[in-house]
Order: structure tokens, then sequence, then C-alpha cells
């Protein structure tokens, strides 16, 4: 069973991303290891990782997605093993996947340094466990070519051998292959491939906004797979609203309180994937029931509109079990431009 460690230099690179792209591409039976968890889910009395979650409901794994993670916390890790402890748990979590599947993707920690105190970082993974070691890089262009920069001649890997990189949502795909990507194969870094921006990655579901805000969701229950592409708060007079360039904009979000009953009204009568509903007012049932009909979800959460309104600009959009079109995108994404066998074998 080939082990694939997949990781990144800074957060936010589309670690998981990559993951689930290149197994829906090279249709592999997989297994799956976040050893040092991080997105915390409290499920059934029990923590599990988000994306230990989102692997095992997208790919069917039959692990508990609890035993994918050693720990969460640095503070209980450091009291509970040291590094030769670590390192025969992380064997031992490893090691109770089925040898029926063909790769084991290991997923590391936010950054490259992430966990080094519990001996859980990007770097002790590949040493203890042999796995292959590939690196996620994402950003701006100069953003990409400093960190594997500095990957190259500052950081010691210390035996562990850096298989490739993947360079991942590039605005410009043409002018970063012709200017940037002769660079980087200078450096002697191999490139496994280099993926373009793609802005239907970053939407969020109306579904995830739902769960993330901890909404009560109150009718319109079929549109919460619906994808939001524009966010409108409500909290101007209804002729300002409405004037608005953003009112007229597709799948668009509206802010609101749940008296403001003109602003409710006129979004419904637009296309509005959802509105959002502040400061627990229950709008009259005259406009559930309307909003029923147009199957537009009406979500009501307890904070005001601006603490709605920066909750949602604070969130990352995640991948969730529901998003098969993001699936097959990212899966014809890596078809497309990643070299797959090299990653996980013939």
């Amino acid at each position: 069973m080939e082990k694939v460690i997949i990781a990144s230099v800074r957060k936010s690179a589309g670690k998981t991303s990559a993951i689930v792209g290149i197994t829906a591409a090279a249709k592999k039976k997989i297994a799956y290891a976040k050893p040092f968890g991080e997105r915390m889910l409290y499920r059934k009395k029990r923590l599990w990782d988000y994306d230990s979650s989102l692997i095992s409901a997208l790919f069917g794994l039959k692990e508990d997605p609890v035993d994918m993670s050693i720990g969460f916390d640095h503070s209980k890790l450091r009291y509970m093993y040291d590094e030769e402890g670590t390192r025969k748990k992380l064997m031992e979590t490893i090691g109770s996947v089925a040898d029926d599947r063909d790769v084991l993707f290991i997923e590391g920690g936010r950054d490259l340094s992430y966990g080094i105190s519990v001996h859980l970082d990007t770097l002790s993974l590949a040493k203890y466990t042999g796995g292959k070691l590939f690196i996620v890089a994402s950003g701006d262009d100069d953003s990409i070519l400093d960190d594997l920069l500095f990957l190259k001649r500052h950081v010691n890997l210390g035996g562990v051998n850096l298989n490739g990189v993947i360079i991942n949502k590039v605005q410009n795909l043409e002018e970063f292959q012709s200017t940037h990507l002769p660079v980087i194969r200078q450096m002697g870094i191999p490139v496994m491939g280099v993926i373009p921006y793609q802005s239907e990655l970053t939407l969020f579901t109306v579904s995830y906004l739902s769960e993330r805000l901890f909404a009560k969701v109150l009718c319109g229950e079929g549109g919460l797979n619906g994808v939001v592409k524009n966010i409108l708060i409500g909290a101007w007079s209804a002729n300002v609203f409405l004037q608005n360039p953003l009112f007229k904009k597709e799948n668009k979000l509206v802010i609101t309180g749940g008296d403001r009953t003109d602003m409710i009204l006129a979004s419904l009568e637009s296309d509005t994937s959802a509105i959002i509903l502040t400061n627990n007012i229950l709008p009259p049932s005259n406009i559930i029931s309307k909003a029923s009909e147009r199957n537009i979800p009406l979500l009501m959460v307890f904070s005001d509109t601006y603490q709605t309104a920066k909750q949602i600009e604070g969130l990352e959009p995640l991948l969730t079990k529901d998003d098969g079109e993001k699936v097959e995108m990212l899966k014809t994404l890596f078809q497309k431009h990643v070299n797959i066998r090299e990653i996980v074998g013939k």
C-alpha cells in the first residue's frame, strides 16, 4: 500500500481538496489519516476531525473518523506521549487500516511546522511512516515562489524525500507556466501539476452556511443545496436596498432582520438563494408561506445583522459531503492538470 503525505507550507493551501481530487481521478481504494486533528466536530459525545469525516463520507471508508486522528490539543498530546510514544501511536493508527487499500493518504497540519512540539509536524510524519511527501503550494505567484525557494534553501528535510509539489489556485495558468514554472524546475523541485483557480470552488452552499451559523431553517429545505454567489446586507431603507447593484445579481444571500418585511418580500421576488433573518425575529406567517412556495430557505439566527455578516466573512469555504458538483470539478481538474500516476502509482 502506497503511503502519500499531503502537506503545505501555509494554511488553506487546498490539501484536503487535493486528496479529494486525486482520489476521484485515480479511482483507487484509499485509506486516510489526519494524525493531528484541527477542525473539531463534536458528534455523539466524541471529537471528530472535519476533514476525516468528509473523506470518510465521500469515499465510503469503513474506519471511524474518530480513529483517524491521534489528538487535537497540544497540551494533552505533550502529556500523553513522548516522541517514541507518538511514533508508536501513529504506526498503530495507520496499521489499523485494512491492507486491501491501494493508497493511504496522510494529511499534514495547517502548515509545515504545525505540531512539531508534539512530534506530529509534516516532516516527522514523513520520517515515521516512510511515505512519499507532496507539498501543496497556493497563493499569488510571488508567494508560491517564495515558499518553494524557502523550502529548498532553508528547510532541513533531514533525509525526508520531497517527491514533488502541486501548485494550486493559479489565477493565470498560461502566464504561470511560461514565466514561473521554469524557475521552479530550475530549483530541482518536481512539479506534479499546476491547477488553475476556480471561483466555483470558493462558493458556499446554503446548507453549509446554515450549519456553520447554527441557524434554524424555517422553510425552503429544498433550496439548501443552492450556492451563494453574492451577499447583500439589508440594513438600510428599502429604496437604498433595491438600488444596490448586488440586488440584481444572481444567487444572492440576503442578511436582514426578521421584522424587515419590505426587504424580505423584495428578495423573494428576485434571484435569491436564501435569506438570513437576524436577531431571532420570526417574520409573519404569510412571508414564511411565500418563501416555502418559492423554495427559498429562510434561516433564523440569534446574532444581529452586523455580527452575522462578520461571521460569514470569516468562514472558510470547506467542502461538504453533499458537494457533488465540486467533487466532480476537482476530479476533472486533477485529471487534466496533475500527474496522478506519479503520486499514487499505476
